[in-house]
């Protein structure tokens, strides 16, 4: 089974700022990791491989730091990256690293199954994968919490699988080869391995261009991106406050005062 782990390098969450000039985020001295949700996507391509047999590969676009995301994907055990780079996806949205992504991936050849983190911490949209799908042509299933079995269906494989819903799960089946986003209920990542951290310092990382891919100038970066920020800040700082205390009858009876006089 030829598994493709989509992933994405963030700045990590407990060191964001924010350029008041640019309104973008500042990465350069930002300590940058996986996306989170991207782990438990690199162990399900791992836990597949280790049940079916086959390969998995793990792709990124981003600037040319991002080898780091995917060295370290390596470590836990993947066999080969691919690291989409070029000036010209500067800017991308969601709906134009979607295309970026299905165009590498398309590329890359044959494959049984997408699996992506079921958002980035960084835009927390959840568009990318489906926007993979869809580039494509493929069947989805996003909020992945299991993969029971994959089984022979009139001739096709076929995944039977449990996906979050906002009242519990259900249970659907999926034929191959289709593009899933998992959730982290569905595994417990693991810690790279000596071995594999060794592996993964020699690799040689495959890296594609606008141009390797054939994408279209028009799809990509700024002039594929229908949407774009125009402002982006951190709240300000909470201030003043005060707790309430007595029965709970006396302190609603005072919250119902305060929240009075803020409304008028």
């Amino acid at each position: 089974m030829n598994i493709v782990v989509c992933i994405k390098q963030v700045p990590d969450t407990t060191d964001i700022r924010i350029n008041p000039d640019t309104n973008t985020l500042i990465r350069d001295g930002v300590e940058s990791i996986i996306n989170p949700f991207d782990m438990y996507a690199i162990e399900e391509g791992l836990r597949l491989r280790e049940r079916f047999q086959g390969k998995v590969t793990v792709i990124t676009m981003g600037p040319p730091q991002a080898e780091a995301a995917l060295r370290e994907a390596i470590s836990l055990g993947c066999d080969e990256g691919i690291l989409l780079s070029d000036r010209a996806f500067a800017g991308s949205d969601t709906l134009a690293t979607s295309y970026a992504l299905a165009m590498g991936i398309k590329k890359l050849g044959d494959f049984d199954v997408i699996i992506c983190g079921k958002q980035a911490i960084d835009g927390d949209t959840a568009q990318v994968g489906p926007g993979v799908s869809v580039w494509l042509d493929l069947p989805q299933a996003a909020y992945v919490k299991k993969i029971e079995e994959i089984k022979e269906k009139k001739g096709s494989k076929i995944f039977r699988l449990e996906r979050m819903v906002e009242e519990g799960y259900e249970i659907i089946e999926i034929p191959l080869p289709c593009v899933l986003t998992v959730v982290k209920e569905i595994n417990e990542p693991r810690m790279p391995s000596l071995k594999g951290m060794m592996r993964s310092k020699k690799a040689e990382i495959i890296k594609w261009t606008a141009e390797d891919i054939q994408a279209e100038e028009k799809k990509i970066g700024l002039d594929g991106s229908p949407t774009q920020v125009v402002k982006i800040f951190s709240p300000p700082a909470r201030v003043g406050g005060q707790i309430l205390h007595g029965e709970s009858e006396d302190v609603a009876a005072k919250l119902h005062e305060l929240l009075k006089g803020e409304i008028k």
